[in-house]
């Protein structure tokens, strides 16, 4: 039997920011008891890395608190991924505009920024650290962290609501 809740975490290639967020966010559904209520995955706007495991660098970021990416792959976005889910999360808002250029009309479920969710969040887009230096993935997992935090209480609330 399929989840209730499916959550899309969406970034640019799929390997660093959304596929961070998804082994956040799925650590955060098993711990508080909802593996069989809520279905996490990623997926990346463009085709750049479809097939391809996260960045070596979000891995050992990951792995270093916890969190182990290795299993998942990039894939792209698909229009099915709108009748699946019932939140589409982008890491930025060049991606959110992306997710809404092809969001079918009527789409019933929730597309905004991942920080969005955060309780108090400092920023509003989640940057992306595969140019920049490895301290770019532990803050890219600092503001995932804050705004899963969030998100779980979001998805409580509507599954008990």
């Amino acid at each position: 039997m399929r989840p209730t809740l499916g959550v899309l975490f969406v970034c640019l290639g799929n390997i660093c920011r959304s596929p961070t967020a998804e082994a956040v966010m799925a650590r955060r559904i098993a711990d508080a008891g909802l593996a069989d209520a809520v279905w996490v995955d990623s997926c990346g706007t463009a085709a750049y890395h479809i097939g391809s495991p996260p960045d070596r660098r979000a891995q050992r970021a990951g792995a270093a608190r916890g969190y182990d990416l290795s299993p998942l792959r990039a894939r792209q976005l698909q229009a099915d991924d709108f009748s699946r889910f019932d939140y589409l999360l982008a890491m930025d808002a060049a991606n959110l505009r992306a997710i809404q250029a092809i969001a079918p009309r009527g789409h019933r479920g929730e597309i905004r920024l991942l920080m969005d969710c955060a309780t108090a969040p400092a920023v509003r887009e989640v940057p992306d650290p595969y140019y920049g230096s490895g301290d770019g993935f532990a803050e890219v997992l600092d503001l995932v962290e804050q705004a899963t935090e969030g998100l779980l209480g979001v998805l409580q609330a509507r599954l008990t609501g």
